[in-house]
């Protein structure tokens, strides 16, 4: 089997026993050298590490204080976790369409989108590359917005230089399945000392010290175990970026001559730090007719792993479609790529003759 995605975080061992034997093993100075180490990838002053991606949104979110009724613009094509922060938060969700080119927010639909209740505008950096941040950011500067980059996919990700959360507030994902992780956890990223201030405070109960409330908090505190788990990841983020990049070449290099399958390409001036390689398979245009869900389970029988990230647009479920804050509107491009993508095996964990085979299976069930 080659599976979709690889966990091997042996190399902490020697830390996570630091820790052990320290009797430290709640929040305390490992954390705080993941948060130095990650504020350092993401070109920010501040990183407040919490317990997940998830609440590293939520968490954002509370700390500007938005009113009921403000809305936050974001992608309809994403994990359910950025509709469900901006609902906890007690925001309202309103969505852009995204481009086929980076499978993230058109510009042109989120200006579209904005109006008078519009506070916060949150891209979704999918995949592991970032939204169009050099059109994004003067029309959020324009409408006076906040921008909260959910890159919990993109780690080490950058636009014409600048990395991924340091835009203005960033949020990422620890997940087991993340390029890099700690098994549960999240960072938040920030130049805004006060703003991170306050974030500290929020994870932490609303305590500025021991008993000392400031306001009404959460337990949102990421422990010193999971820390020690992610900092040699962190210290060796550029050789596992390299090898996912090789990879998505090696694929790129035997697939895109398909028909009716679409490879993705990185966007210029953006490094991409690929989470997923993720196909578009136009099914009538293939040579056999076989469309994504065929594909998808006739790799699973020749163990070859592969997932549908994501299958529907995030708003098409019972519990969201008569939520009275969940604004829905007409996504064509992100269903018709809901309904066409589908994610190959591209982590670093791959060896040259895995990424051949992948290549081998996908164009025999194709007949290319």
């Amino acid at each position: 089997m080659i599976p979709i995605t690889v966990v091997d975080v042996r190399d902490a061992e020697p830390l996570v026993t630091e820790v052990l034997r320290s009797g430290v093993i709640a929040q305390g100075p490992m954390v705080k050298r993941f948060e130095d180490t990650f504020a350092s990838i993401a070109g920010v002053d501040h990183a407040v590490a919490v317990n997940s991606g998830t609440t590293a949104l939520v968490a954002a979110i509370e700390v500007l204080d938005l009113q009921p009724g403000d809305e936050v613009v974001t992608s309809p094509f994403t994990f359910v976790a950025t509709l469900n922060a901006i609902l906890e938060a007690g925001a309202t969700a309103r969505f852009a369409d995204i481009t086929l080119d980076d499978f993230c927010v058109d510009p042109d639909a989120v200006s579209a989108a904005v109006g008078p209740r519009t506070k916060v505008l949150m891209p979704v950096h999918l995949y592991g590359q970032m939204a169009d941040m050099s059109r994004l950011v003067p029309l959020a500067e324009r409408h006076g917005l906040a921008m909260v980059e959910d890159a919990a996919q993109s780690v080490g990700a950058t636009y014409d230089g600048h990395p991924a959360g340091s835009y203005g507030v960033g949020c990422f994902s620890l997940y087991a399945t993340k390029n890099i992780t700690t098994a549960e956890g999240g960072v938040i990223t920030t130049s805004d000392a006060q703003l991170a201030d306050r974030l500290r405070v929020l994870r932490n109960q609303g305590m500025r010290a021991r008993y000392q409330y400031v306001v009404a908090g959460h337990n949102y505190r990421l422990t010193d175990l999971h820390a020690a788990v992610g900092i040699p990841q962190l210290e060796k983020l550029d050789e596992i970026t390299s090898r996912r990049q090789r990879n998505a070449e090696a694929l790129s290099k035997g697939l895109n001559d398909i028909p009716g399958l679409t490879v993705p390409e990185p966007r210029p001036g953006r490094t991409h730090v690929w989470h997923q390689y993720t196909v578009l398979i136009d099914g009538p245009a293939t040579r056999n007719g076989v469309g994504r869900d065929a594909l998808s389970a006739a790799l699973t029988e020749r163990e070859i792993g592969n997932g549908i990230y994501y299958p529907r647009v995030v708003f098409d479920y019972d519990c969201y479609r008569d939520h009275p804050r969940v604004i829905s509107s007409d996504v064509p491009v992100a269903s018709a790529v809901a309904a066409q993508a589908l994610s190959l095996p591209v982590h670093q964990h791959l060896s040259g003759s895995d990424v051949d085979s992948v290549v081998s299976a996908v164009r025999e069930v194709l007949g290319a």
